[in-house]
């Protein structure tokens, strides 16, 4: 295999008289121009240099910073673009959320199949990375939330057979100009280019690879340069460090990525690079908690701030050790120095989480239990948890939204809503999920075991239960627990795939039988209120269960996005077949059909019109919906989901609360003045990266479609893009009537709706319910609800009543009123044997008031089937579960339960008087146990 060292030979480097060497310390390669340099000049081969010692001439802000790059590369000829949000999967349906700046790019720039925005450009990408969330606050330089600044140029290799498959050809510049920009700009700002190392580190990702250079400046990593070149290919020959072997493609593109937070706290020298990002956010923690230090206590926590570089848990498996490590350094006592450091990182984490969590609330990702709603409520819970912890009693919304307004966004009452929301229910999981643990403690405390770090795992996936909620838990009960460094950071990897709701066209699939078939060509999109067409029939394919009719052209609408297939007929001089399902596979569009009408025959389709408008309304209602449903609830209302029917349609929608009935109503009247105003429904095609441009990223409301090209569909103010059918004007669907909602998951509320003539229908039954409901009431129907809610208060009444007079008889029972049963002693405490022919909750009760007499109660009942309960009282050495077994298994069933109240019981109902007579033996041999 070969190795990528001749790609690191720049021009530049050579022009500028740098000298190549190795690392002793990490065995490094890097480029130098200081030829007495030993060390690649990267924690933890060297210290931080520049704390209290800023590496640049000036200080600068975070918007400072981000301008002063920016303007940097568009004077030399970069076109700066406006930045994605922080949700990838809005454009992506393979990563959830921006991690870097070339995911703005990625599949479909990177691999030429798309231009574009501009090339070359400049960017300031907000970022989140969650394998990052347990080095927050503790290394003075990870941020969870950040901007990657960066310069991108988009290359394309000539001398191939076809350079015009590229979307972008020839070359803008490469590795030597890449380099001299970042020289070039790091001189502007006053660094000593001479103390800069560019240290050779290859990267791989996503598929791709190439020659990467880490840019140093006094200890700090300030960018990476990454030269994408290569892409993986399993006869490569080039085998990198993820053991994948990759060769060149003909595209290859500049890559780079300039920390923000870094070059800003590179300017200003502070101990940490949140004092730096988040001055005014620590000094109100800070002061908020009443964390204060002495002058020396500073100058220490400074000292350990400049070794903090080699704290980095990706890399050291024991932070304490770490630290001690540290502490032994500055010469102070370990536990002195945690006492003095661990307040601050938990005050430099609540800043960042915030500013993490603005982001993700601000660009509209809803707190859910999958995908990146789970990462948004994780960050939330460990970011309320720390608070709380270092003694923050500032509100959470209040926090987040300090970062909302320097970051500029103008949903921040809807951000501070969703943080309100999030924080009652983490509240609720709280009181719920401590049982639990308490459960599970007691369990492990018994066994004499460790509580497995998979199970802590389990109650923060299942329940939202902290890890030092439990170890605290564990403490009490006796039991051990562990918890990884990088517990966050294990949460974060199982849910860090795409959460599966982008809505896959379950309709395209491939079939090799149509490998060598034309595409067909579809009618429906120009004239989708037609339904008879005349075509060739190219191909007929045999299957187990009917035949697969291929046609030159088509108006039968092919399964996809949620929308059915049409049906109807195809039909011959000589024959009519029924076109049962509709497919695509390719391109080539396969009508199923239930016989064979002939390969090469002219063929006359005929649609099925009702099922046909059916659909087209409800899918243009599904958007009117959706519009309806952001207008209403917010903007960060969007959708998860979709299917739609002839009956009734069901439309999936992220939203952090449930939907009231006030808000179905507004809804459903925002959706009729859509179809009222009888707004016209068009459509258009144009360039990927235009439609982009002019309407973001929630185009992609029903999924992300392949292509350059894009298919719009414009419902007055609502723009998607959509290849289903739809009617040509708003007012052709006549009315959308709404009939249901409900939960399908935390964070994911459906609604139910129906559009035309299935609205009537639909609205039509429910007159019909509510008119038998008014005669079986014997009152008029707008006198029901009221008549409905007294029957009901009345029920509940007589239900206490009778529960009470159960409770009653169950004490009069207990007390000997009535038939005593048989009493059984057993050493101690009095067993009462005793039928009682009555439901499960009389012989509960009856057996609660015997247990509270001091007496065992052994009860059965032969009202449905034979049933017994058992229960004993604190202190009896006698094993419920057990006894009711040995029952249930005489009457042909079984039982169980804890020891001290358990049930059971089975069909065998002529046996319960013997399994009673056998009670008295089965309990004294099981009290003797």
């Amino acid at each position: 295999m070969s190795d990528l060292d001749e790609e690191y030979q720049i021009e530049y480097f050579h022009e500028e008289g740098f000298e190549r060497k190795e690392c002793p310390s990490c065995g490094a390669h890097f480029w130098t121009r200081d030829p007495d340099r030993k060390l690649c000049g990267e924690p933890p081969c060297a210290e931080y240099e520049f704390i209290d010692s800023p590496g640049f001439d000036d200080a600068y802000s975070l918007e400072e910073m981000r301008e002063a790059f920016l303007s940097f590369f568009e004077d030399h000829g970069h076109e700066r673009i406006d930045p994605y949000p922080v949700a990838a999967n809005r454009w992506r349906d393979d990563v959830l959320l921006t991690q870097a700046s070339i995911y703005d790019f990625q599949p479909l720039v990177t691999s030429g199949e798309t231009p574009p925005p501009a090339n070359p450009l400049c960017v300031s990408q907000p970022c989140i990375r969650m394998q990052d969330i347990d080095n927050v606050g503790k290394t003075g330089r990870h941020t969870m939330a950040f901007e990657m600044m960066a310069h991108h140029a988009f290359n394309a290799r000539e001398d191939v057979e076809d350079p015009d498959q590229y979307a972008y050809q020839g070359e803008v510049y490469w590795k030597s100009e890449t380099v001299a920009y970042c020289d070039e700009l790091l001189d502007s700002l006053g660094a000593d280019v001479s103390e800069v190392t560019y240290i050779e580190d290859p990267w791989v990702g996503g598929g791709n690879a190439g020659p990467a250079i880490e840019v140093i400046y006094r200890g700090l990593e300030l960018a990476t340069l990454v030269f994408m070149c290569l892409e993986r290919d399993p006869d490569g020959e080039y085998e990198l460090k993820d053991g994948n072997t990759y060769s060149f493609m003909d595209t290859y593109i500049v890559d780079t990525g300039y920390g923000l937070e870094r070059w800003t706290w590179m300017s200003q020298g502070t101990p940490t690079v949140y004092e730096a990002v988040y001055p005014e956010m620590i000094t109100f923690l800070k002061e908020n908690a009443g964390i204060e230090h002495t002058e020396t206590e500073s100058e220490l926590i400074g000292r350990a701030a400049r070794l903090s570089g080699q704290l980095d848990i990706d890399d050291v498996d024991d932070v304490e050790a770490a630290r001690g490590d540290i502490a032994e350094t500055l010469g102070v006592d370990v536990e002195a120095l945690g006492a003095l450091v661990e307040p601050l990182e938990s005050v430099y984490a609540i800043a960042d989480h915030s500013r993490t969590l603005a982001y993700m609330f601000g660009d509209g990702i809803v707190p859910s239990n999958v995908g990146t709603g789970y990462l948004a409520r994780m960050v939330l819970r460990r970011t309320k948890r720390l608070a709380d912890t270092v003694g923050v009693d500032a509100p959470l919304d209040e926090l987040v939204d300090m970062q909302a307004e320097r970051l500029d966004y103008a949903n921040r009452d809807r951000i501070r809503d969703i943080v309100r929301t999030e924080v009652e229910k983490y509240r609720e999981t709280l009181e719920r999920g401590g049982r639990q643990v308490e459960r599970l403690a007691e369990e492990y405390a018994d066994r004499e075991d460790s509580i497995p770090v998979e199970e802590v795992l389990e109650l923060y996936d299942s329940r939202g239960i902290q890890p030092d909620m439990v170890e605290e838990i564990a403490a009490e009960y006796g039991a051990d627990v562990e918890i990884p460094d990088d517990f966050y950071s294990l949460v974060a990897a199982r849910h860090s795939e795409d959460d599966g709701t982008a809505e896959a066209d379950e309709g395209t699939r491939t079939d090799e039988h149509v490998a060598d078939l034309p595409e067909t060509e579809k009618l429906y999109y120009e004239e989708p209120g037609r339904t008879d067409f005349e075509a060739v029939v190219l191909d007929v394919i045999e299957r187990e269960d009917g035949y697969d009719v291929v046609l030159d052209q088509t108006m039968f609408y092919p399964e996809g996005g949620g929308q059915p297939a049409d049906t109807g007929t195809l039909s011959t001089d000589d024959t009519t077949v029924d076109v049962v399902d509709v497919q695509e596979s390719n391109g080539v569009v396969l009508h199923r059909t239930d016989d064979d009408p002939g390969k090469g025959e002219f063929v006359r389709g005929s649609v099925d019109g009702t099922r046909r408008r059916r659909l087209m309304a409800h899918h243009t209602a599904t958007h009117i919906v959706g519009y309806a449903a952001r207008e209403v609830l917010g903007e960060h209302v969007r959708q998860a989901g979709a299917q739609k029917g002839t009956e009734s349609s069901r439309f999936d929608i992220r939203h952090y609360e449930r939907i009231s009935r006030e808000e179905i109503k507004r809804i459903e009247r925002v959706a009729n003045d859509v179809v009222t105003d009888n707004l016209a429904v068009r459509q258009e095609w144009p360039d990927r990266q235009e439609a982009e441009d002019e309407h973001g990223f929630d185009l992609y409301q029903g999924g992300i479609p392949p292509g350059e090209r894009l298919r719009l569909i414009h419902v007055g103010e609502d723009v998607q893009a959509c290849a289903g059918t739809h009617v040509l004007r708003t007012g052709d669907i006549g009315a959308i009537k709404i009939l249901s909602t409900e939960r399908v998951q935390d964070g994911v509320e459906r609604l139910v709706f129906a559009a035309g003539d299935a609205a009537i229908e639909a609205t039509q039954r429910t007159e019909d319910a509510l008119y038998a409901a008014a005669e079986t009431f014997d009152v008029s129907p707008q006198a029901v609800p009221d008549t409905a809610t007294r029957f009901f208060e009345e029920w509940k009444e007589r239900g206490k009543r009778i529960e009470d007079l159960k409770e009653q008889l169950a004490a009069v029972r207990a007390q000997g009123g009535g038939d005593t049963g048989e009493k059984v002693d057993l050493g101690g405490v009095t067993a009462v044997v005793q039928r009682v022919d009555a439901d499960m909750d009389e012989l509960r009760a009856t057996a609660n008031a015997l247990v509270e007499e001091g007496s065992v109660a052994v009860l059965g009942s032969g009202l449905d089937g034979a049933t017994f309960v058992v229960a004993v009282p604190d202190g009896v050495e006698l094993n419920a579960g057990a006894v009711v077994s040995e029952l249930a298994d005489r009457v042909g069933g079984g039982g169980g339960g804890p020891p001290d109240f358990a049930q059971g019981g089975g069909p065998e109902t002529d046996e319960l008087e013997d399994a009673l007579a056998a009670a008295p033996d089965v309990l004294r041999r099981l009290s003797d146990a």
